[in-house]
């Protein structure tokens, strides 16, 4: 991937719409501003999911841009989405490129999943309100953040800076 690609964000939300990982790798920029774009790039989602009907692919593509990022989105088969804010650039962003880095995103959060010894459910006393996925931010989860932050650092970024969860 060319280094001209720079991630900014990568956020995962669950089939609920909570957010399960938020990353952010840019020292410069809130990471609430990125908290709220992966808010407002769920209606987009869900307005592409709607009008494709069943024939939905994953790569949803450009969902929009915004100041100095591009919002690409991808969602799972199971409803996971995973947001990517990339950096605004003159360089052309080719679409293979981008679905790369969702694809590679996918697996991890697939692996992450697949590990029978870690607990997505919260405790039973909790509301229903709370997402199970939050407890990705919990020590357990590391080797997940931690990919996310190889994936990243592979597609342009020298290292994740910021996080939240």
């Amino acid at each position: 991937m060319p280094p001209s690609l720079r991630l900014n964000a990568v956020a995962f939300i669950s089939p609920q719409n909570h957010p399960i990982l938020i990353r952010t790798f840019s020292p410069q920029d809130d990471p609430i501003k990125y908290h709220y774009i992966a808010h407002t790039s769920l209606d987009v989602i869900e307005e592409r999911v709607t009008s494709a009907g069943k024939s939905v692919e994953c790569y949803l593509g450009l969902l929009y841009s915004m100041e100095d990022v591009a919002i690409y989105g991808y969602i799972t088969p199971l409803r996971v989405k995973i947001v990517l804010a990339l950096a605004l650039s003159d360089a052309v962003v080719k679409d293979v490129e981008v679905t790369m880095i969702f694809k590679a995103l996918h697996m991890a959060y697939y692996s992450a999943i697949c590990n029978p010894f870690l607990k997505l459910e919260a405790a039973n006393d909790t509301s229903s309100d709370i997402s199970p996925f939050l407890l990705v931010g919990s020590p357990k989860w590391r080797k997940f953040r931690q990919r996310v932050d190889e994936i990243s650092r592979v597609a342009g970024n020298a290292t994740a800076t910021t996080s939240a969860t």
